[in-house]
């Protein structure tokens, strides 16, 4: 397993490479960098002044241009600034914001809080629906419980997740009709000067239909998935053994099968609980005014803010194949049967 191992990091730097590289390559063909960015936010503030005068393009200083592009590190060549970058990112360096002066890491853990709150609730609650119910929907396989229940689950995959939250903002958020929840932040203004159970109150009230969008659709995939890991576990010849000794339906159901139908469960969950903190949807974010890493990724991709774009692909790239690796070691802890060595001859 240990030759395993380190052959999967090895294999590690030359896909992150890639990611990296390709990206960078990308980004040096999009029309209008930061330098023009910057120029146009320039030209727009001079034309409120100037009713409409002033035109970015034609009106710039060329030795403004420079000065910036000298400050952003665009006078270097391409090769240059690539190294420099993975210097850098080797250091655990990612940068420094050109929009908003400050370092991508400083951005990264200001965004966080948003993104762990919808991502990590919303996997929690993904999982402690859809396991209980799939084991359900498998034992009454056929029965009017399960094909309810899997139109039920159906419709809610099928409804995009932006559409359900214009529709909870129009009923409950004040749109047209009732104004029960809040539609911005995370918390009330008087958050800090109230008593705990309040606060935990407050902070559930702001997060209620962000996390109904985020989990309708995301507990589907789990609750089939656990629904067609029990039915093969179920029709497996050691249950029947088992029931033959007499054992109670019990017994067989959550001794014997409930740990071997986990198995693709239990495995995924580390790319999951990780995955919680950087899947944050930009439309829900945005419906909801929530500024997480969603949101600050669309930003910056729009904004040509680069330190942030190729930053936090380094970071969630890196973590991926972390993930992906402990994924693997964590399958070989759950069932002994699988190993690594086995499957590489």
């Amino acid at each position: 397993m240990l030759s395993y191992l380190i052959k999967r990091v090895l294999l590690m730097l030359p896909t992150l490479l890639g990611a990296l590289t390709l990206t960078f390559v990308v980004v040096q063909f999009v029309p209008g960098g930061p330098v023009e960015q910057i120029m146009a936010e320039a030209g727009e503030s001079a034309s409120g002044a100037t009713e409409g005068f002033y035109s970015a393009g034609r009106d710039s200083d060329p030795r403004q241009v420079e000065e910036l592009k000298k400050l952003y590190g665009f006078d270097k060549p391409p090769l240059q600034r690539y190294l420099d970058m993975l210097w850098e990112f080797v250091r655990l360096d990612l940068g420094r914001s050109f929009q908003q002066n400050k370092s991508v890491w400083a951005l990264i853990v200001e965004k966080l809080p948003v993104s762990i709150s919808l991502g990590v609730w919303s996997m929690l609650l993904s999982y402690a629906i859809s396991v209980p119910l799939g084991i359900a929907k498998a034992v009454r396989q056929g029965q009017r419980f399960d094909v309810i229940t899997s139109l039920l689950v159906l419709l809610g995959y099928a409804i995009p997740g932006f559409v359900l939250g214009v529709l909870l903002i129009v009923l409950f958020a004040g749109g047209s009709f009732f104004e029960l929840f809040p539609l911005r932040g995370l918390t009330s203004d008087g958050w800090a000067d109230m008593t705990w159970p309040q606060r935990i109150a407050d902070y559930g009230w702001h997060l209620t239909l962000p996390l109904i969008c985020m989990t309708l659709g995301a507990f589907a995939v789990t609750t089939m998935l656990t629904k067609n890991a029990f039915l093969e576990e179920i029709r497996k010849q050691y249950v029947l053994v088992a029931r033959a000794k007499g054992l109670s339906e019990r017994t067989v159901l959550w001794k014997h099968v409930f740990r071997n139908a986990l198995i693709p469960l239990v495995t995924g969950f580390p790319a999951a609980f990780i995955g919680a903190f950087f899947a944050g949807s930009v439309l829900i974010e945005t419906l909801f005014s929530l500024d997480g890493l969603g949101l600050l990724a669309y930003e910056s991709v729009v904004r040509r803010d680069y330190p942030v774009v190729l930053g936090s692909l380094y970071l969630f790239t890196l973590l991926g194949l972390v993930v992906k690796l402990l994924s693997d070691v964590l399958y070989v802890l759950v069932d002994p049967r699988v190993q690594f060595g086995a499957m590489q001859r």
